[in-house]
C-alpha cells in the first residue's frame, strides 16, 4: 500500500485573523462593514473640518489633544490599509500614501513640518473618492449629481490646496487670521483671473504660484462647467466593448451596439 502523505494547512496566524476582519470592514457590503465605513467617512469629514478651521484657532492644549487624536486615527488608517494590501511595494508607492504620512508628520511635528500643512486638504479629494462617498450620494437621490458633486469636490481640494500653499509660504507670519484669508482671497481672485491686484505674491516663486494657479483653475472651471451642462449618464460597463458611460434610457451600446440591460435607478 502507497503511503499516502496527509497535508494539513497551516492555522491561520493573529495577523492573518486581522487582515481577514480588516478586509471585511473596509471591503466587505454587509451592513455591519457599511456602518463601519460610514463611520470613517463621517471622521474622514470631521478630520477635514478641523484642517480647514485650524487657522483659526491657536496652538493651545485642546488643540493639541484634538491634533494628536487625529495623528493617531490616521495612522491606525494607514497601518489598516497597509495590512489590507496585496503587495506592500504597490501600496507604498500610492501617492495617497505618502501624502497620508506627510499629513502624519505635520501633526506629530507640527514645528518641524509647518510648511506641509497644505497637503491635508488632500482628505478632501480622497473622501469624494471612497465607496460610501457614492453609497451615501446615491441613498441621498443625487446619485444623477454625482458627477457634479465630484467636480465640486475637486475644485475645492484644489482651492483650500492652493490656499494653504500661499498661506504657510507667504502670509504665514501675519498675526490671526488675517493671513490664512488674504491667501484665500488672492487665491480666488487668481483662480477666476479676475485679478483685482491689491494682493500680490512676490518674487519668481510667487509668480510661478500665480501661474500654476490660474492655468488648474480654468482648466477645473471647464470641467465643473461641464460637469452641469452635459446630460446625466449612468455607469455601466457594456458586455461587449466595455464602454462605461451610456444614456439613462440606452437600449442599445453606441459604441458596439451590444443590447443593454441597464437597471432602474431605483432597484
Amino acid at each position: 500500500m502507497a503511503n499516502r502523505r496527509e497535508t494539513t494547512e497551516p492555522a491561520p496566524t493573529t495577523l492573518d485573523r486581522l487582515r481577514s476582519r480588516l478586509r471585511v470592514l473596509y471591503l466587505g457590503t454587509t451592513p455591519r462593514a457599511v456602518r463601519f465605513q460610514v463611520v470613517m467617512a463621517l471622521a474622514d469629514l470631521a478630520i477635514i473640518i478641523f484642517f480647514l478651521l485650524g487657522p483659526y484657532f491657536s496652538g493651545g492644549r485642546t488643540y493639541l489633544i484634538v491634533d494628536y487624536i487625529i495623528a493617531a486615527l490616521i495612522a491606525f488608517e494607514l497601518a489598516a490599509r497597509g495590512l489590507l494590501t496585496v503587495s506592500f511595494t504597490r501600496w507604498l508607492t500610492r501617492p495617497m500614501t505618502w501624502v497620508d504620512i506627510a499629513i502624519l508628520a505635520t501633526l506629530l511635528l507640527p514645528a518641524t513640518f509647518s510648511n506641509f500643512a497644505f497637503l491635508r486638504a488632500f482628505r478632501i479629494w480622497s473622501l469624494s473618492q471612497s465607496k460610501v462617498f457614492t453609497l451615501l450620494v446615491k441613498r441621498a437621490g443625487c446619485g444623477e449629481w454625482e458627477d457634479v458633486i465630484r467636480a465640486c469636490v475637486n475644485f475645492l481640494t484644489f482651492l483650500f490646496l492652493v490656499t494653504g500653499f500661499v498661506y504657510t509660504t507667504f502670509f504665514y507670519h501675519e498675526a490671526g487670521i488675517d493671513g490664512f484669508i488674504d491667501a484665500l482671497y488672492f487665491t480666488v481672485a487668481t483662480v477666476t483671473t479676475t485679478g483685482f491686484g491689491d494682493i500680490t505674491l512676490p518674487g519668481a516663486l510667487g509668480k510661478l504660484t500665480s501661474i500654476v494657479t490660474m492655468i488648474f483653475g480654468i482648466s477645473l472651471f471647464v470641467r465643473l462647467a461641464q460637469a452641469i451642462v452635459r446630460p446625466h449618464k449612468v455607469v455601466f460597463p457594456c458586455p461587449q466593448c466595455g464602454l462605461q458611460r451610456h444614456e439613462t434610457d440606452a437600449v442599445h451600446c453606441k459604441a458596439c451596439g451590444h443590447v443593454l440591460n441597464i437597471p432602474d435607478e431605483g432597484s
